[in-house]
């Protein structure tokens, strides 16, 4: 778990659940779409992630495409 992969690749290895990524980048530079990322965690829950990112350690982001409303999205909102 420490390659970089597109967001694509991401949603189709860890299929509707919650990873804590660094390293992203995003589409456009507009901090919200991820073009590619390291997942770092994927197998924590929600709430464990929402600490980290609390801490600014990760992103969390859930793989499904209809998505939750992602963690980290608060102040972008």
């Amino acid at each position: 778990m420490n390659e970089r992969m597109t967001w694509e690749q991401i949603q189709k290895k860890y299929p509707g659940q919650w990873v804590g990524l660094t390293g992203v980048r995003y589409l456009n530079n507009d901090g919200v779409s991820v073009e590619s990322a390291i997942v770092k965690y994927a197998d924590k829950k929600k709430s464990e992630l929402t600490r980290l990112v609390l801490k600014g350690e990760i992103i969390a982001r859930h793989t499904d495409p209809e998505g939750y409303i992602q963690l980290g999205m608060v102040g972008v909102l």
